[in-house]
């Protein structure tokens, strides 16, 4: 790696942690352009070389957590056990708890959510096979699932983090996966 790269890696990642920090503190509403080059302790031109504006760098920093998030639960990776899944999601929401809080409070935050929500339905369509007369379609189900996901995240970190991920990978089977199963899925 060049150390041009290393520099551009660096000043991204200092303007993502100051995004991220100011956010908390003061709401995203309230935070300027200015405020970020202040507290990174780069130029402000600087953060022109990298982004159009705030709203770009939010942008980047929740396309960098979707890809991290969906490398974690994608099928592929042989996930299937719903405890596993749910604790891999709130272990990842604990090491990033700033980022996860920024995330699910900011307005520019729709979007991700909206595209995590739409991966995560297509997740269980693709991961589970609806059960012969069913009374709830599966597609439903599915959706169900990610809103409560969601929802349990966010009930977490707006409580401190009560309960160890491991604990809420159950909680997450136990309230939100198995009554779902046994009316919707096999």
């Amino acid at each position: 790696m060049s150390e041009l790269d290393r520099r551009i890696r660096r000043t991204r990642r200092l303007v993502t942690d100051a995004l991220i920090a100011l956010t908390l503190e003061k709401g995203y509403e309230a935070v300027s352009i200015r405020d970020i080059t202040e507290r990174a302790g780069i130029g402000y031109a600087t953060f022109f070389r990298h982004y159009r504006d705030k709203e770009a760098l939010l942008g980047d920093v929740q396309g960098a957590m979707l890809e991290e998030l969906m490398a974690l639960v994608q099928p592929s990776s042989s996930v299937t056990d719903p405890r596993t899944t749910g604790r891999l999601v709130f272990a990842h929401a604990q090491q990033n708890s700033a980022l996860y809080r920024v995330l699910l409070a900011s307005r520019g935050s729709s979007d991700l959510l909206r595209r995590v929500h739409e991966i995560g339905v297509q997740g269980v369509l693709d991961t589970y096979r609806e059960r012969p007369n069913s009374p709830v379609p599966l597609e439903i189900a599915a959706n169900h699932i990610i809103a409560s996901f969601l929802a349990l995240i966010d009930w977490w970190l707006k409580h401190d983090m009560p309960y160890p991920p491991e604990r809420m990978g159950e909680i997450y089977a136990a309230l939100i996966i198995e009554p779902t199963r046994t009316v919707s899925f096999a």
